[in-house]
């Protein structure tokens, strides 16, 4: 299949996107490097600060940290505690650490590529560290319509491997297991689940009868 140009257009990145971070990173390298908002320069904290500074850039380039994430990262990695928060201090100060652009970026693609609820999504925040006001903002992009059509997205594809009608209860129960199982492992409730995939359960066998 052939891509116009404008689509093809649409999947490059947004120049201004990748400016944006660019230009933050150049900053904060060029501040480190002169001492510029520090006062008087000390040569020997700022030697100090080189090497957490250096791992801090090298973890945010593997992906997007959390403030809480980022700082155990570094502890693990035996830099001082006090040394380590005034690096992150600056950082955020750059722009290139920031919960509220992290929480937002987690939510928006866990949401789409795997499918995880906004329950699930709010958990794996919670344990990065992300304060519930941070949270509560990014979950803002997933309403109730959007998980429940994923959910039954999800539901009616693990219905479909179902080949055959159930031959008793036993059956029947046993491949509802398996499809709210797939729905519970995304976080989503018990009663939605249930409900979901007794609807795409029921929906395939009469399929499979009809056929």
């Amino acid at each position: 299949m052939t891509m116009n140009s404008s689509a093809a257009a649409s999947n490059q990145p947004d120049p201004a996107k990748v400016a944006k971070p660019q230009r933050a990173l150049e900053a904060y390298e060029e501040q480190s490097q002169s001492g510029e908002g520090t006062g008087l320069f000390d040569r020997t904290r700022e030697e100090a600060l080189a090497p957490i500074r250096k791992r801090a850039l090298g973890l945010l380039d593997q992906r997007a940290r959390s403030r809480h994430e980022l700082r155990g990262r570094l502890i693990d990695a035996e830099f001082e505690p006090e040394l380590v928060d005034d690096v992150l201090d600056s950082l955020e100060g750059s722009g290139l650490l920031d919960d509220r652009v992290f929480a937002s970026e987690w939510v928006r693609q866990r949401a789409a590529r795997r499918g995880k609820s906004a329950r699930a999504l709010d958990m794996e925040l919670r344990d990065k560290g992300v304060a519930a006001d941070v949270r509560a903002e990014a979950l803002d992009q997933i309403t109730e319509e959007d998980e429940a059509r994923q959910a039954r997205a999800f539901a009616e594809k693990k219905a479909r491997e179902v080949k055959t009608p159930p031959a008793d209860r036993a059956e029947y129960d046993k491949a509802l297991r398996r499809v709210v199982g797939v729905l519970a492992r995304r976080g989503y409730n018990a009663g939605m689940s249930m409900q979901l995939a007794r609807e795409a359960l029921d929906s395939r066998i009469a399929d499979l009868q009809e056929g």
